[in-house]
């Protein structure tokens, strides 16, 4: 919750984190002198600030931000897969809320998809570079996970690099549910990371269709390394909060809008 609240403010206070988190102004200096080791904020005199490094805060430490939102953007990620798709997840907690939504549909084995009513059962499989999402899924019998190589990232649990390029180029998804730092209605999908957002271009570019994932607060907002020109990308679900005037600029670009 510190780095959350960093994260949204930049700069905090001692005596302010105490009073948010209701804890002793003695625990806030501990946790702050214990994260500006880790080099995940920088102490100031009275408080800390953000630092750059902030602004891509661990997957660990972004779960709780924007989590009910999260969860029903994956809801309805969920309700546009159909039995027998190929669906690309990248890494992130928006995507992660997807794949659980996905799991679920499978555990269920209903709905409407292709194979259903013809005694074929529901299945589904997912190719992701992301580790937590591939460890969640591979207990799921009726979804196969294909996992890229690449190097680990421990920030975002994804694996990155020119080693995920081999297997990403021997197959064709149907539709990547792709997760982002910041949308932009004429920047595109961005990531801090610039090795991190090639990867995911090339799995976005593997598909049929492209459906970004991003909560209000990631839209009109860019990083710093480009994932996709917004003519690259069909549709985007988001939350309620996202306001009318930048809904309008990206559907002015032929990108479809869906708001949960």
């Amino acid at each position: 919750m510190l780095l959350e609240l960093l994260a949204e403010r930049e700069s905090l206070a001692v005596e302010d984190a105490a009073e948010l988190l209701g804890v002793s102004t003695a625990t806030v200096r501990r946790d702050m002198d214990h994260l500006a080791q880790q080099q995940l904020l920088v102490r100031t005199h009275g408080g800390a600030v953000a630092g750059n490094v902030s602004y891509d805060l661990p997957l660990r430490y972004k779960t709780a931000r924007h989590a009910e939102e999260k969860g029903r953007i994956g809801q309805a990620a969920a309700r546009l897969v159909r039995s027998g798709m190929v669906i690309g997840l990248n890494g992130g907690t928006t995507t992660t809320e997807a794949s659980r939504a996905i799991a679920l549909r499978g555990d269920a084995a209903g709905g409407d998809g292709a194979g259903e009513g013809r005694g074929e059962g529901w299945t589904a499989t997912i190719v992701t570079n992301a580790l937590n999402i591939a460890s969640e899924l591979t207990v799921r019998p009726r979804i196969r996970v294909v996992v890229t190589g690449g190097v680990a990232r421990e920030k975002s649990y994804e694996l990155i690099g020119p080693l995920a390029g081999h297997i990403l180029e021997e197959v064709t998804l149907d539709v990547m549910f792709l997760g982002v730092d910041a949308l932009h209605h004429t920047l595109g999908a961005t990531a801090h990371h610039e090795v991190e957002a090639s990867t995911n271009r090339l799995m976005a570019s593997r598909a049929r269709k492209v459906v970004v994932l991003a909560d209000s607060s990631k839209l009109d907002r860019s990083a710093f390394a480009r994932i996709c020109h917004v003519r690259e990308i069909h549709t985007v679900i988001t939350d309620s909060a996202a306001p009318d005037e930048v809904v309008q600029q990206f559907e002015d670009q032929g990108v479809e809008i869906v708001r949960v």
